[in-house]
């Protein structure tokens, strides 16, 4: 017999993927866009530090918070449903098996056969046979608060790091174009590398963060320049 082999498959990674990228762009986006605009409204680089940092400290506990809040609702709505799973298939055993064979029947295998399939499966772990086919959820994709929260908050971290980085090391003359710039192509870099991460072609995911991280820095320099005229 020859061995198996062990296939490792991209939707493995979905759990922190999501959570690495839209922390770091939400992080590169916000963190440049402030001090973007911040630059067009004083030519202080004090006032566009502190902005910055900021923004990077509150923006990284934002982002924590809100990826636990938002992933903790996720995974109560699956031990919700996995709890009525377990309680049905106490109270109602032969219905859950009619229901398991009828997803199988529909999946395209013959009657007799769906149903034996069913039983046999059943008979070794029904519970996790119904978390499977019936509900969808598996151990790769089930939802994780903790590592969602302290992915996004640190991922959030070095997106914003990077165009303070350049707001400290850029002549405060330029500041505003040079970190509209560099930021720009920080997004390209992390749309390209996401798009990897996530088995998927790269120009378009590199296209649509590069634009949309434009349209964000455009509209808050444009504000920071008309307040700054205002004020």
């Amino acid at each position: 017999m020859r061995p198996l082999h062990r296939e490792t498959h991209l939707i493995e990674r979905i759990g922190w993927l999501r959570a690495a990228v839209l922390g770091a762009n939400d992080g590169l986006i916000s963190t440049a866009s402030l001090i973007v605009g911040v630059a067009a409204a004083s030519p202080s680089r004090t006032e566009v530090m502190v902005a910055g940092l900021a923004g990077l400290v509150a923006g990284s506990m934002s982002m924590a918070a809100g990826e636990y809040v938002s992933v903790s609702s996720q995974a109560d709505t699956e031990d919700a449903d996995l709890a009525r799973e377990r309680r049905e298939l106490a109270e109602q055993p032969e219905a859950e098996l009619d229901e398991l064979t009828q997803i199988y029947i529909d999946r395209g295998v013959e009657p007799d056969l769906a149903r034996k399939v069913a039983q046999q499966i059943t008979a070794k772990d029904a519970f996790t046979a119904h978390a499977r086919d019936e509900l969808g959820l598996t151990s790769h994709i089930a939802a994780r608060p903790v590592q969602a929260a302290l992915t996004s908050a640190a991922t959030f971290a070095v997106g914003a790091a990077f165009p303070l980085l350049i707001a400290i090391l850029a002549p405060v003359r330029g500041l505003t174009w040079t970190v509209s710039i560099a930021c720009l192509f920080g997004l390209a870099v992390l749309g390209a590398i996401g798009a990897r991460a996530g088995g998927s072609g790269v120009l378009k995911p590199t296209l649509r963060v590069t634009f949309w991280g434009a349209v964000a820095m455009a509209a808050t320099a444009a504000i920071g320049a008309v307040v700054g005229r205002a004020v």
